[in-house]
């Protein structure tokens, strides 16, 4: 909470020491000079933020629950209904970091062959006094024009601080803006799919005003035994695999706390110890090997050869998780209060 505090105080300072944007300014360079852009040329900006998401729900491992509130909300408003059927139009991901949030709104978006805007932190702070407001509002312009349309907005923490903590103005306009559009006043009588995901680690700092345009409330758990192996299945998916013990990879990775995300570094870890031990000839002249031309490497073929259990344990003992079991306890604490599916 402390940080957040201090990021926001520090926006705010650095709001106050600037001048209103002028009316021109440069936002680009080339071989030719300086092109000079209006202020309120903001109309290719929430194209800027569209990507091709290939993703589908075969390609997450686990994560059920989560999976089917995210479909049910989507299958409601894509259905024909009664007008009083109105389906939510924003979901809250909320847990530990590398569970999977990112991936969700990939898969939402990939299945649906829907238009997906991922959307940074960084994309719509600007330090330029009022811009990030009209970045944000440009940005869902964009989202109703491209519909259906899934704007996935990670880190949320960090322009939804809460209201009741230090809070400068330029903060409170950027968050008072994002509520009016995800209130969507102008897609109140249309059937046009607009569906904000945001995900946050920090749901605890969140304002409430902000939870109230979010009925959906998800807890994105760290994933289970069964889904650890999913994961871990998906990860080494194109190698030989036939010699793991997968029920006791599974019980180490729930006892180790781990996230989707460790489990990816797990697999990438057992992967190089696998090349290792396959291409001795490679990393015993690794000095020599780097420095041929890229044209010259790609004449050479990597070896591989079956992932065994020791290439996992032995990756298992060197991947450190940064969740705790408090942690853990908070959030178990906070769905409890808050959380809706």
């Amino acid at each position: 909470m402390k940080a957040h505090v201090e990021n926001a105080k520090k926006w705010e300072e650095i709001s106050k020491g600037m001048k209103i944007v002028p009316k021109k300014r440069i936002i680009e360079r080339n071989d030719k000079g300086e092109r000079e852009s209006t202020e309120d040329d903001l109309s290719g900006f929430g194209e800027s933020l569209i990507e091709k998401s290939t993703v589908t729900w075969k390609d997450i491992g686990g994560l059920y629950e989560v999976k089917a509130l995210i479909m049910e909300t989507i299958v409601i408003a894509g259905l024909n209904k009664p007008e009083s059927v109105k389906p939510d139009k924003g979901i809250l991901l909320f847990g530990p970091p590398g569970t999977g949030k990112t991936l969700l709104a990939a898969a939402a978006a990939g299945s649906l062959k829907a238009t997906f805007f991922n959307v940074k932190i960084s994309n719509i702070l600007s330090k330029y006094f009022g811009e990030s407001s009209k970045l944000i509002t440009a940005l869902y312009e964009s989202a109703r024009s491209h519909a259906p349309s899934i704007v996935f907005i990670d880190e949320f923490d960090s322009i939804t601080l809460s209201r009741d903590g230090d809070q400068g103005e330029a903060s409170r306009k950027v968050l008072s803006t994002l509520l009016a559009e995800l209130d969507g006043f102008q897609d109140k009588k249309s059937d046009r799919l607009v569906l904000t995901l945001a995900a946050t680690n920090t749901p605890k700092d969140l304002d409430q005003a902000v939870l109230s345009r979010f009925p959906k409330r998800i807890y994105t758990p760290l994933p289970d035994k069964k889904s650890c192996q999913e994961i871990i299945k998906i990860q080494l998916k194109d190698l030989d695999i036939s010699s793991l013990d997968f029920g006791k990879i599974g019980e180490m990775c729930v006892a180790n706390r781990y996230s989707g995300r460790d489990i990816q570094n797990v697999c990438k870890d057992a992967i190089h110890s696998m090349l290792h031990r396959s291409n001795p000839d490679i990393f015993a002249d690794i000095d020599k090997i780097a420095e041929l031309s890229f044209d010259e490497l790609k004449k050479r073929t990597l070896k591989v050869s079956t992932i065994t259990m020791d290439d996992l344990t032995g990756a298992i003992a060197r991947v450190k998780t940064p969740v705790t079991a408090a942690k853990l306890a908070e959030y178990d604490d906070w769905n409890k209060k808050y959380g809706a599916g």
